[in-house]
């Protein structure tokens, strides 16, 4: 991670959720890298869960779009071909 956490995050979820402030600062710090993905390396990670899932590309295509576009940081809109070029080159 680039920058630490603020002190003042850690105590409110702390707070909030009732955790210990290290487990905090830890659950904290895996959403962050969570959201850190670069695009590119989401589309990546889901096809490969839901190829694993066995589902079809058509399905993917579809459920990767939206998932993105619900993200909190919401990535470009990319067509099908563009995240078929992602996986596939």
């Amino acid at each position: 991670m680039d920058h630490p956490i603020p002190p003042d995050l850690v105590r409110r979820v702390a707070t909030s959720t009732g955790l210990p402030q290290p487990t905090a600062a830890r659950v904290i710090a895996d959403v962050i890298a969570y959201f850190g993905e670069t695009t590119e390396q989401f589309v990546r990670r889901r096809h490969t869960e839901l190829r694993h899932r066995q589902q079809r590309n058509d399905q993917i295509w579809t459920r990767i779009a939206a998932e993105l576009a619900a993200r909190p940081v919401v990535a470009p809109t990319l067509t099908e071909r563009q995240l078929r070029r992602i996986i596939y080159g």
